[in-house]
């Protein structure tokens, strides 16, 4: 077990080659953003300007039609997938398999809804996918119990952790939180980050704490924007384990540097613009 500092994480992450062109500084794919909810596709943007905040070339979000038209209106740097219908379903799990082929990483979960058919939907895209692959919000409680083919990395707190587990691990010693992670990472085939006052990430062989952040960030979205650190770091060609921890160290960086400023005024998307700065430590 290693608590995170800067050194380590400049570790983590490599600097971009000079010689590279479009596409190549990595591809994201954010799955996420519903009509029902009018916050949902805010969501799904919060989690993909973190995505290409974090140094990636390209993020494309495919959300149901009316919530991509909403979110492309956040940022033209967001590439929209249009998918026909009012809301998630099985139908689109093809076309999301192939968005899937273009991408370096994926992140599904972000106000994708927890009706039934996302659920089946989330579920069934975790169980094929055959790349880099984080799994947020409402796609965590769809994953419930999976063990995953290819690692991925899952983003819970306590009460989400019990729903994947059903392990309550809610006011349990630090140590112990720890041992359970650990277990529940090898047993599920993936990277556990579980965000606390101290995260623990590990993927049940290295494990990392991480001391940053403060409780300002239980504000909505602050784990949407970590979610979205997660699959940048990864498509930048992190390990599993590696992207989890440089998001956690980065997300509490930021939370913390907004707290000195804003006390506990500051909201998700004062997020966004501050992770440039980070990156930049990071890669110095």
């Amino acid at each position: 077990m290693e608590t995170l500092t800067l050194r380590q994480v400049r570790r983590f992450l490599r600097p971009r080659d000079a010689n590279s062109h479009k596409g190549q500084n990595g591809k994201v794919l954010v799955i996420g953003g519903c009509e029902k909810f009018t916050g949902a596709p805010a969501l799904a943007a919060m989690a993909a300007l973190a995505s290409l905040r974090s140094g990636t070339d390209l993020c494309t979000v495919a959300a149901p039609q009316k919530a991509a038209w909403v979110i492309s209106t956040y940022s033209p740097d967001l590439i929209a997938e249009k998918l026909p219908g009012k809301g998630f379903s099985e139908r689109h799990l093809r076309r999301l398999l192939e968005l899937q082929k273009n991408a370096d990483a994926t992140l599904i979960g972000p106000g994708m809804g927890r009706e039934k058919k996302p659920m089946a939907l989330a579920r069934q895209f975790a169980a094929k996918s055959k790349g880099a692959m984080v799994v947020d919000a409402d796609a965590l409680f769809a994953c419930a119990g999976m063990k995953f083919k290819m690692p991925a990395i899952i983003t819970p707190h306590a009460h989400e952790f019990l729903e994947f587990t059903a392990i309550k691990i809610e006011g349990k010693k630090l140590g112990e939180k720890i041992k359970i992670v650990e277990k529940s990472a090898r047993k599920h085939n993936c990277t556990i980050l579980l965000k606390g006052r101290v995260d623990i990430i590990s993927d049940g062989a290295a494990t990392f704490i991480n001391s940053t952040g403060n409780a300002g960030m239980s504000v909505g979205g602050t784990g949407d924007v970590l979610a979205g650190l997660c699959a940048g770091f990864s498509a930048l060609g992190a390990t599993p384990v590696n992207a989890a921890a440089a998001a956690a160290f980065v997300n509490g960086k930021i939370g913390d540097g907004l707290f000195k400023k804003m006390g506990y005024s500051f909201i998700a998307s004062d997020f966004i613009g501050q992770i440039p700065k980070w990156i930049k430590k990071i890669l110095q």
